[in-house]
C-alpha cells in the first residue's frame, strides 16, 4: 500500500456534505418535519396520516392530543378536555422551526414536572425583556421575538397566547395558543425558543437575511444519522421505562395478587 492510500474501512468513505448553524434559532426557518414527527412516533404515538388527509398526523397513547402538519396552514394541535382540564389548541405556522415545535411536542411525550410551571421564566433567564400594558410581553434582546399573553377583556374566552419572530423582511413565523393551553406545555415552548444553542439547515435551506448569524460546518451522513438515532433512542428509552412502570402498577394493585417474602 503506497503512503498516498489511506485506509478507509470496509465500506465507501462517506462524503461530507455541507450544513449550517443559524442563529437565532427563532429566525432559521422551518426544518425537517421528521424532527418531530419521528420522535413522536419513537414515543409511542399512533401514526394516522392516511386516513387523516393530512401531510402528517399523530395521536398520544391515550387519544387526547391528536399533532398533525398541512400546509399552507401549518401545523395544529388539539387537546381533549380531560378532568378539570379543558380542551385546548396551538396552531404554528409552517415556517415554526422544528425544534421550537418540538419544545412543545416533545413535552406531550413526558410526566408533568411537580414544579408550578413558569412560562416567562426560561425568557427572563436569557435576558429576554419583560412589559405589562393591556397584555403581558416579552421581547428577544434583538427584538426580532416576542411572546405575549393576549388579554381580550370580557370574560377571558378570547385570551389567547401569541409567539412570533419577524426579520428585515417581515413576519417569519407566529404560534396562537389558547388560554387553556396547559402551561407546562407553554413553557417548553418558551424554554426552546430562547434556548442560545444554533440549529442546523442543509446548504439550499438558509434564510436569506442579515439578522442571522450562519457558520458553515462539513457533516458526514452517518454523524447526522446519528445525532438523529440518539434522539430517538432517547425517546423510546423512556418511553419504555413509562411503559414499565404503569405495567407494574397495574400488577400490583391486581385482585388476588399477593406479594411474596
Amino acid at each position: 500500500m503506497s503512503r498516498k492510500q489511506q485506509w478507509t474501512g470496509w465500506g465507501q468513505a462517506q462524503q461530507a456534505e455541507q450544513h449550517y448553524l443559524i442563529e437565532p434559532r427563532y429566525l432559521a426557518g422551518g426544518g425537517d418535519l421528521r424532527h418531530v414527527s419521528e420522535f413522536l412516533r419513537a414515543s409511542g404515538w399512533k401514526d394516522i396520516t392516511r386516513k387523516s388527509g393530512t401531510t402528517l398526523a399523530f395521536d398520544s397513547p391515550d387519544q387526547m392530543v391528536r399533532v398533525a402538519y398541512q400546509p399552507p396552514g401549518g401545523w395544529q394541535i388539539h387537546g381533549a378536555a380531560q378532568g378539570h382540564q379543558p380542551a385546548w389548541q396551538v396552531a404554528l405556522t409552517p415556517q415554526t422551526p422544528v425544534e421550537i415545535v418540538a419544545g412543545l411536542t416533545d413535552a406531550l411525550t413526558k410526566p408533568r414536572s411537580a414544579h408550578a410551571p413558569n412560562v416567562w421564566a426560561p425568557l427572563t433567564e436569557k435576558s429576554w425583556s419583560m412589559q405589562q400594558d393591556d397584555y403581558f410581553v416579552a421581547q428577544s434582546p434583538d427584538r426580532h421575538a416576542v411572546v405575549q399573553y393576549v388579554k381580550a377583556g370580557g370574560d377571558g374566552s378570547q385570551d389567547h397566547w401569541w409567539v412570533g419572530a419577524r426579520n428585515e423582511h417581515g413576519p417569519v413565523w407566529n404560534v396562537q395558543a389558547t388560554a387553556s393551553t396547559p402551561l407546562n406545555l407553554m413553557q417548553s415552548l418558551t424554554t426552546a425558543l430562547a434556548d442560545p444553542e444554533p440549529v442546523m439547515r442543509p446548504r439550499g435551506h438558509v434564510p436569506l437575511s442579515n439578522r442571522i448569524r450562519v457558520t458553515s460546518v462539513s457533516v458526514r451522513p452517518d454523524q447526522l444519522g446519528a445525532w438523529h438515532q440518539a434522539r430517538l433512542s432517547a425517546a423510546r428509552a423512556a418511553t419504555w421505562g413509562r411503559n414499565w412502570v404503569s405495567s407494574r402498577a397495574r400488577t400490583s394493585k391486581a385482585p388476588g395478587y399477593a406479594r411474596t417474602r
